[in-house]
């Protein structure tokens, strides 16, 4: 007899293995090994019409992909494209369009402004206690929209250089540095050794409180977060993982249980999703994906606004539909469950929330607020109220 929510999950997660590859007799053993999901990754257009009809633009985009990021599909990962509909959300994430040739008078190729605050290669000190560390430029799979484009991949208009015995020095002479956080590309594409010489290092920094990865292998790729990566990793805590989920499609039974042997190693997840049209620009596949990632004990962290990288207009959503969706979540569901939506300020700004307005009014005397209901409500400063009459 089964509990009602383990037939819940049963409906909720499922395996999409082997998919495409059933006919070319994949063994479990093939399948489950990370090495074979990289090796067999769809990296060509040949490759990618043995399995879809491709519309016009994606074909196109696929020849002029090599000009700017590469196309790289994992076999898990393309296994949950729809073939039939070139608008699937998982197909318009990870198959090149023309569109990506477009660019937009205020699209950037750097739209976050790392390389101004890079004080050596491939560490960017942009926010004062923390710094962004480039370890790799390769990522299981490439999206799309990705804000790296630029260096990612290793066919973009850059190369990442990065400098690691300058960023130790760096960081070894920066005591305001508290936090790191490991990104690239992706870290977990590392080896468990050469993954774990990083956090080593970084761990005999006295003034570096914790660490964080930020990665999509865990969706992309959940091959690779076998028991003995979360062995390694249990040995640097504090750290953090960052996945990055955008449709509740991705939340595949291997990655639910990629995601738990992570959380059972002590690792707190939290999730960033990119606000993207025809992908999660909706309030009910919104709310399943958080969802989701609560029962994957992953923490809705961000909702971002796509940032401005060339060629991505065809994925942008206007602002005020992210503060819609935020504005549908909160007090509709677990406050566990709201991301905080930010954009990243074109330029170098930082990330900067984003949220419904609340707050309605405010003097010395009250603030006027309103909640998820639109009811308002009157909240007394303390200037206005009667101080308390201390009895002794």
């Amino acid at each position: 007899m089964h509990h009602p929510l383990e037939l819940d999950l049963e409906k909720t997660f499922r395996s999409h293995a082997p998919g495409y590859w059933a006919d070319r007799g994949v063994s479990p053993e093939d399948w489950s090994n990370p090495t074979w999901q990289l090796k067999n990754r769809i990296i060509s257009l040949s490759q990618l019409e043995e399995h879809l009809v491709l519309t016009p633009d994606e074909r196109n985009g696929v020849l002029l992909s090599g000009t700017k990021l590469a196309m790289a599909i994992t076999p898990h990962f393309f296994n949950l494209i729809d073939r039939e509909s070139p608008e699937c959300p998982i197909r318009r994430q990870v198959v090149p369009r023309v569109e990506e040739t477009l660019t937009s008078p205020y699209e950037m190729a750097d739209p976050c402004g790392e390389d101004s605050h890079m004080p050596v290669p491939g560490l960017v000190h942009r926010y004062p206690d923390r710094v962004l560390f480039l370890v790799t430029d390769r990522c299981a799979s490439y999206c799309r929209y990705c804000t790296r484009s630029r260096v990612v991949s290793g066919v973009g208009e850059q190369e990442l250089e990065t400098d690691f015995e300058a960023a130790f020095r760096y960081l070894e002479e920066h005591d305001e540095v508290r936090d790191v956080l490991l990104s690239g590309g992706d870290p977990l594409l590392f080896s468990d050794a050469k993954l774990e010489k990083i956090l080593e290092r970084l761990r005999r920094i006295p003034h570096i409180e914790f660490l964080r990865i930020g990665s999509r292998v865990p969706i992309f790729l959940p091959q690779r977060i076998t028991p003995q990566l979360c062995e390694m990793l249990k040995k640097y805590h504090p750290l953090f993982i960052s996945v990055h989920v955008n449709h509740p499609r991705e939340l595949t039974i291997e990655v639910k249980e990629a995601l738990e042997r992570l959380a059972n190693a002590g690792i707190p997840l939290g999730n960033q999703s990119v606000l993207l049209r025809g992908v999660n620009d909706d309030l009910a596949l919104m709310k399943t994906l958080v969802h989701k990632l609560l029962i994957c004990r992953v923490r809705p962290y961000y909702l971002y606004q796509l940032d401005l990288i060339q060629g991505s207009s065809h994925l942008e959503v206007p602002v005020q539909e992210g503060i819609r969706l935020i504005e549908g979540l909160r007090g509709h569901t677990t406050g566990y469950a709201v991301p905080q939506y930010v954009i990243d300020a074109p330029g170098g700004g930082g990330k900067v929330p984003v949220n419904p307005d609340y707050v309605l009014q405010g003097t010395p005397e009250r603030t006027l607020i309103r909640n998820f209901e639109g009811r308002t409500f009157e909240y007394p400063e303390p200037s206005a109220v009667d101080a308390p009459v201390l009895d002794y």
